[in-house]
């Protein structure tokens, strides 16, 4: 399969798994390009795709990346690879195993050791991190920093209710405003996974999947 045909099976298999959910693709953390980021109710996840096609050889420059700003890491693969996946990704990493007929978890994410939780929350734009001030009736602190912003709310909140608004400003957050990146050139189309923004700045092309409607968990 290509890394084409392998991204719906593994969006299903998100949805169906856990439910509420929001994907972003090709998204560039530090000196990486995640494949995929899964936002999830509390936590991140981040999903490497090595299609039949590809090879490992930027991956062990890319692991160190997703360590840190990922509360869980997974090696979504190939059937060709199933074999050996383990073999080039640490422990804590789940393996997804992506075929025609749908996607197998051969080994379970455990979380990250490595995440670093000030990098973590580069992902938010400064509004995002002005309104978790807000609805947690903190000080305003509009002239300061992104970092110390971070800081403070990590000083301030328990892991588990930053992550919890962190992931709720990303689930609502509005990508045709591009905060993150001005002056580009914004071209929206629907798709059959929701919305798919294409943002130009020369001389390369970024992409996010974004508004995608999530399943509720079945039983």
């Amino acid at each position: 399969m290509t890394d084409k045909e392998m991204r719906e099976p593994l969006f299903d298999y998100l949805d169906l798994t856990f439910g509420k959910n929001r994907v972003i693709e090709e998204k560039i953390i530090q000196g990486s390009r995640a494949d995929v980021v899964a936002v999830l109710e509390g936590h991140l996840a981040g999903i490497e795709i090595k299609s039949d096609r590809d090879t490992y050889t930027r991956l062990s420059s890319q692991v160190p990346d997703y360590d840190k700003n990922f509360d869980y890491c997974y090696l979504a693969v190939g059937a060709s690879h199933e074999k050996h996946a383990a073999e080039h990704v640490p422990d804590h990493w789940g393996i997804l195993v992506i075929r025609e007929d749908g996607v197998e978890e051969i080994r379970p994410a455990t979380p990250s050791p490595k995440l670093d939780r000030k990098k973590q929350l580069r992902i938010l734009w400064k509004r995002e991190l002005y309104h978790i001030l807000d609805t947690h009736d903190f000080p305003k602190y509009r002239g300061k920093s992104v970092a110390f912003i971070i800081e403070y709310l990590i000083d301030r909140l328990p892991p588990e209710e930053l992550m919890r608004a962190v992931t709720e400003e990303l689930f609502e957050r509005d990508y045709t405003i591009f905060e993150d990146a001005p002056k580009v050139q914004v071209k929206i189309r629907k798709t059959k996974a929701g919305v798919k923004v294409k943002r130009k700045t020369a001389p390369t092309l970024t992409k996010h999947t974004i508004g995608r409607k999530s399943r509720k968990k079945k039983h």
